[in-house]
């Protein structure tokens, strides 16, 4: 909206200033525009327009407002001013423009105040925290708590764990939630299957639970440049733009992802590597409570919801029994540990 009212702006002043000095008969204005003012101004606006049009088609990119108007405002009229001692020996040169060299200069002046200002002022509006000056050394980024932000996937707000996470002070980087996950959250929590919206309505709670934590610092992130992506390939670009890692429970966009050299925080890894570790040979106690794929197999759980798949259990459902740790197999999607009767292990 700030860079539509700006160019609204610039297209309103370009017209009221060029047709006040191509029509106006008191601005010094040069001989051939005195006597061609339509057309000297037709070209005047399509030269400043055209630049207009060059901005929209580059893609574009966020900055902090006032510090972008500022900077770039003033370098705007400073490169202006410089251009104008450049190029004032050219337009005294009587071979290329007579007598009427100053007034050629007059309009130069005029429509380098509008473009270069105009053109500084939108390139700092597009270039985020990137930005930096040389001489003195300044740089438009903001302040972050912490390490690198960390880009929150639906998944991980659905999976709810993260919040837990942050109840236990180990995490004081910023957390950025894109505008179209959230929407992807909300479409899930108005969808007609109970299941799908119980769980969008879980990740709404989570997100409104890390917004009212103090500790938390938490920006809903809107960004436009990445339409026409994936949800996975738009949340890839956000982090290549912020410098980020993606916080997910989802397998594929962690492949995609670590393919692209983006870091990510799968949350199946971070509870998995604060499991209790088990190693061939140890003793666990557990119900076997159904039956397992394999024949003649069991399956129990852990406390904390590990899978235990026993051999030779099937006759044990139902009943607490001692087993042995024959192995034990990890991976993103969680552990499985394998294991053996105590009563048949000699």
């Amino acid at each position: 909206m700030l860079l539509l009212i700006i160019r609204v702006l610039y297209v309103c002043v370009c017209t009221g200033a060029l047709a006040t000095y191509t029509l106006s008969t008191h601005t010094g204005a040069p001989k051939v525009v005195t006597e061609h003012p339509v057309g000297s101004f037709l070209l005047m606006l399509i030269i400043a327009l055209s630049i207009l049009l060059l901005d929209l088609l580059i893609p574009r990119k966020r900055v902090e407002v006032i510090s972008a108007i500022y900077f770039g405002l003033l370098i705007g009229v400073l490169l202006a001013y410089l251009m104008n001692l450049a190029t004032q020996p050219l337009f005294a040169m009587q071979e290329l423009f007579g007598a009427e060299g100053e007034a050629f200069r007059g309009g130069a002046t005029l429509l380098s105040l509008m473009i270069l200002p105009y053109l500084c002022i939108t390139f700092l509006l597009q270039t985020k925290d990137q930005f930096r000056f040389v001489i003195p050394y300044v740089e438009f980024a903001r302040e972050l708590k912490g390490g690198r932000p960390m880009i929150l996937d639906s998944s991980a707000l659905i999976d709810g764990r993260i919040a837990d996470v942050v109840d236990t002070n180990v995490i004081d980087a910023q957390f950025v939630v894109p505008q179209f996950i959230l929407q992807e959250v909300q479409d899930i929590a108005d969808s007609h299957d109970k299941v799908r919206r119980s769980r969008g309505r879980r990740g709404l709670d989570v997100l409104r639970r890390l917004q009212q934590d103090p500790k938390v610092d938490i920006k809903v992130h809107d960004d436009d440049t990445s339409k026409g992506m994936s949800v996975d390939q738009r949340l890839i670009e956000i982090a290549k733009q912020l410098n980020g890692r993606i916080v997910t429970n989802d397998l594929n966009l962690n492949k995609l992802a670590g393919v692209q050299g983006i870091d990510v925080i799968n949350l199946n890894d971070v509870s998995n590597s604060l499991k209790p570790r088990f190693i061939p040979g140890e003793h666990v106690r557990l119900k076997i409570i159904k039956e397992g794929e394999g024949p003649g197999q069991g399956v129990g759980y852990l406390d904390d919801g590990t899978m235990v798949v026993v051999d030779q259990g099937i006759r044990e459902i139902g009943k607490e029994v001692d087993t042995v740790v024959t192995s034990v197999l990890q991976n993103s999607a969680g552990r499985m540990i394998f294991c053996r009767l105590a009563a048949e292990v000699k």
